[in-house]
């Protein structure tokens, strides 16, 4: 299949790696063209511009930033709505506002196209390792249509709904992450002050009840200090901000999810907006 990838970053190179092992064609574009050059070695084409990268496309993905990104990507002069050829389906991967991706969708299908909100959750490794989970919205036949891509990407694939409502699944996804992390962080800071061997602490428990993805992967980085972004800070800001905002909307509290956006956005006030996650146990090495 013929496919256009916008976004290389930290998570787009190992997307695009994978959809060139599962024998895609992939067109590249990205605002840093040197972001571009890992992919481009292995077989992906450059292109400087979205309108040259999107116009023969069977499928677009994008994976950017912020959703101020995929407004401009989206409609923005040459962007995708009106560059992408007739028939094509719109695949973005960003995680952004339920909202918008509904407003890409109707767009979309008044020009003829197909557009999905397939929003991934893995980090770095499951990008890499092509074990993302996949949540996505839209029309069920644009989605199945789109299962092989999919499945070069990711392990966990789920049909979510109607348009955003794979964005609500990411919502759903971060809130989650937001207390699990903030748990391993205490966990650690609890086993220090008790004078545990950390490695060990974490290793015992991680095969038991509170075994998660997070303890697994972040736990033994926050145990020695490393953290270099597999999901940058300022991202999941954005991410928790979105389901903050989500939440209240309906009226709903959700205490703990803000308790744990508000220490990100002081990490990210004191610099550390670009450091992965695991950076949350500065707060308790503070304390």
């Amino acid at each position: 299949m013929n496919i256009a990838f916008i976004g290389i970053g930290v998570m787009g190179r190992g997307m695009v790696a994978n959809l060139l092992k599962a024998g895609h064609s992939v067109q590249v574009y990205s605002r840093r063209s040197e972001s571009a050059q890992e992919v481009l070695a292995q077989g992906a084409v450059w292109h400087d511009s979205i309108k040259g990268c999107v116009r023969e496309a069977e499928v677009v993905i994008t994976m950017v930033g912020f959703p101020k990104d995929v407004e401009e990507v989206y409609f923005g002069q040459g962007g995708i709505i009106l560059s992408a050829k007739e028939g094509a389906t719109l695949i973005d991967m960003t995680t952004t506002s339920p909202k918008l991706a509904e407003r890409i969708y109707s767009v979309a299908r008044e020009r003829g196209l197909q557009a999905l909100d397939a929003p991934v959750s893995g980090g770095d490794t499951g990008a890499r390792n092509a074990t993302l989970a996949i949540m996505v919205g839209g029309d069920e036949d644009a989605f199945l249509r789109c299962v092989p891509v999919f499945e070069a990407m990711g392990k966990t694939i789920r049909y979510a709904g109607s348009a955003g409502k794979g964005q609500h699944t990411k919502m759903a996804n971060q809130i989650v992450i937001a207390g699990t992390v903030s748990g391993v962080a205490e966990a650690i800071a609890y086993a220090r002050a008790a004078g545990l061997d950390v490695k060990e602490m974490l290793g015992t428990i991680t095969g038991g009840a509170a075994g998660s993805w997070q303890l697994a992967n972040n736990g033994p980085k926050m145990a020695e200090g490393d953290y270099r972004p597999g999901f940058y800070i300022k991202h999941f800001i954005k991410d928790m901000s979105l389901a903050h905002e989500e939440a209240a909307a309906r009226d709903l509290s959700l205490p703990v999810l803000d308790e744990t956006l508000a220490a990100y956005r002081a990490l990210a006030d004191e610099g550390y907006g670009d450091e992965g996650t695991q950076a949350i146990i500065r707060k308790y090495m503070e304390e």
